[in-house]
């Protein structure tokens, strides 16, 4: 499986060479979300009851976490730090749909239904077998 390019180096990725481990992980998941803007629908599958006015990073920003050193924070006093700690995507990953547009803490709900069926259609035979109805929100799939 052949990727992009990093610098002047080719990545191919082999499947023949036993039990190794490397950091080539974020290097595939670049390439699946290259290919076909997963973290984009996986981000869809979230409401987000915040203020608008009042975020610094969107739903899909905290999906993904690119910017972990956090040098292009919008507040100075930020730069450094990553986007969310791991309170906040805790909260994310916590919300539940029907309190989040009033709950405090947890202003943001996952579709979990709807984040299953998008994961069972992208990756056929990891997931288990997404359900034959499909209800999903529109983007998330």
């Amino acid at each position: 499986m052949e990727y992009q390019s990093l610098g002047r180096r080719e990545v191919i990725g082999r499947f023949d060479g036993g039990r190794i481990t490397s950091d080539g992980g974020g290097l595939l998941l670049r390439e699946v979300d290259q290919r076909i803007g997963l973290l984009d629908r996986l981000a869809a599958c979230f409401t987000d009851h915040r203020n608008p006015e009042s975020i610094e990073h969107s739903v899909r920003d905290l999906v993904a976490q690119r910017d972990l050193t956090g040098e292009r924070r919008v507040r100075e006093q930020d730069r450094g730090n990553p986007l969310a700690a791991s309170s906040t995507l805790n909260r994310l990953e916590l919300g539940i749909p029907k309190s989040a547009i009033s709950d405090r803490y947890k202003r943001i709900a996952a579709d979990n239904e709807a984040m299953d069926r998008l994961l069972g259609r992208s990756f056929p035979g990891v997931v288990p077998q997404a359900p034959a109805q499909d209800l999903a929100r529109p983007g998330c799939d």
